[in-house]
């Protein structure tokens, strides 16, 4: 057991600011690691950076915390500073950066080159630490769940360097012991992550896999065509109900939104709710079993599904359409259909120009859709529907491959830079051998 140090009584803050009591920031594992380790406060083993400066340039040297990636301790993109109005912060190169504004989002980087960033970034300039195991430090499960339990705000929760994060003790190997855990890590790391890739790219190849699908069931010109608004009872979509969001209810009738409507049906975990009695004045828009719907504005446009046959009473608002058939069309087909590249082309088409507001309910209905008959209609459905399950069933595995794979980084992180995981010289050799 490690006796070096023992743990400090620390100011710890409510809201960030003020102080109102004292806790004592002290990680279960220090108590417990190995007999060559010690640990220290991060303020006695690095510095903030604290040069500001306001000065545009072209050089894209400048990190936005939408430019550091989740999880990972890499960087997506570079900017210049052209457009930035307030102060950023300058870092050096071989600084680690933290992301101190929703740190649940796991951001961190130690940095390649100097440059500039946010001021919600943090730049700690590692003085008595490998700055490449502090950054491992500042990624692994413990530095983020600390974190998380001191953020404060409810909207924009952020932690803060000096009543906070200054006081996190911090696992000290000895110096070749530190740059032997960080190179273990960089290689293991690097082999994770050339693992997921390689799962990304076998689910960009299924997705193609799935559109190609969809363009073949749907992709036969000896069949008739007809416009959606002569093979429609009804297109409409809604409003949003007087008082907006404010007026939203935790439960009662679902109002479908653009956020719910996706390729492979309805994600209700962020559905709003509205009274009955709002349901009933918003009569122009109540959904049935068995309704086409389609998002007509913004980012989502296209997404299309359509209501179960087991849905209740519903509602959209004025994001989304919806198209009810009639006898001549199968509403399970027109969905695949208008989700198939051949009715996204469509779709997409009918949507020109930047300033649209988007999809109006006249330029919806001149979309031409195929007519074969209903019999042939539900057979293709029937196929597709059974190519889809079998591909959706082979994502959801290769999804749950790249959790566990994720997952193992993380676990990986964590044992190392607590001590709970020696690193030898062999290992090092043998994960060097490996990638």
């Amino acid at each position: 057991m490690n006796t070096g140090k023992t743990a400090r009584q620390v100011p710890e803050t409510l809201d960030g600011r003020g102080f109102n009591k004292t806790i004592t920031l002290h990680e279960g594992f220090l108590d417990t690691l190995p007999k060559s380790w010690t640990f220290d406060r991060l303020k006695d083993v690095v510095s903030l950076r604290n040069e500001k400066s306001s000065e545009a340039s072209e050089a894209e040297d400048y990190l936005e915390l939408e430019d550091l990636e989740s999880g990972t301790g890499r960087i997506l993109n570079r900017q210049n500073t052209l457009e930035v109005e307030s102060a950023v912060t300058l870092f050096k190169k071989g600084d680690v950066l933290f992301g101190k504004l929703r740190p649940y989002l796991e951001k961190y980087y130690l940095a390649k080159f100097d440059g500039k960033c946010t001021g919600e970034i943090l730049a700690f300039n590692p003085e008595k630490v490998s700055g490449n195991f502090l950054r491992y430090c500042i990624g692994s499960r413990w530095f983020i769940e600390r974190c998380n339990t001191l953020a404060y705000g409810a909207k924009m929760p952020r932690v803060n360097w000096t009543t906070q994060l200054a006081y996190f003790n911090i696992p000290l190997p000895p110096p070749t012991e530190q740059e032997r855990i960080a190179a273990f890590l960089d290689a293991s790391c690097a082999a994770i992550d050339a693992a997921v890739a390689a799962k990304q790219r076998q689910i960009e190849t299924l997705d193609s896999i799935v559109h190609a699908t969809l363009h073949k069931a749907f992709a036969n010109d000896e069949w008739p065509q007809e416009r959606i608004k002569d093979v429609a009872v009804k297109i409409g979509s809604g409003v949003t109900p007087e008082g907006g969001a404010a007026n939203y209810l935790n439960e009662g009738i679902p109002l479908l939104r653009s956020q719910n409507i996706h390729f492979d049906g309805l994600h209700l975990d962020d559905v709003a709710f509205i009274s009955e009695e709002t349901h009933a004045e918003m009569s122009n828009s109540q959904i049935k079993p068995r309704d086409v719907l389609l998002n007509i504005t913004g980012a989502s446009i296209g997404r299309c599904t359509y209501v179960p046959k087991d849905f209740g009473a519903g509602n959209v608002n004025q994001h989304v359409c919806f198209i009810r058939g009639n006898h001549q069309i199968d509403y399970r087909f027109l969905s695949s259909f208008l989700s198939s590249p051949i009715g996204q082309g469509q779709v997409l088409s009918s949507f020109t120009g930047a300033s649209r507001q988007g999809l109006s309910h006249i330029e919806l209905g001149l979309i031409s859709v195929p007519l074969p008959s209903i019999d042939v209609q539900r057979t293709i459905i029937a196929d597709s529907e059974r190519r889809m399950l079998q591909q959706k069933q082979i994502r959801r595995n290769m999804e749950s491959q790249i959790t566990t794979l994720t997952a193992f980084r993380k676990s990986l992180i964590h044992e190392c830079v607590t001590g709970q995981r020696r690193i030898s010289e062999s290992d090092l050799k043998k994960v060097k051998a490996y990638g």
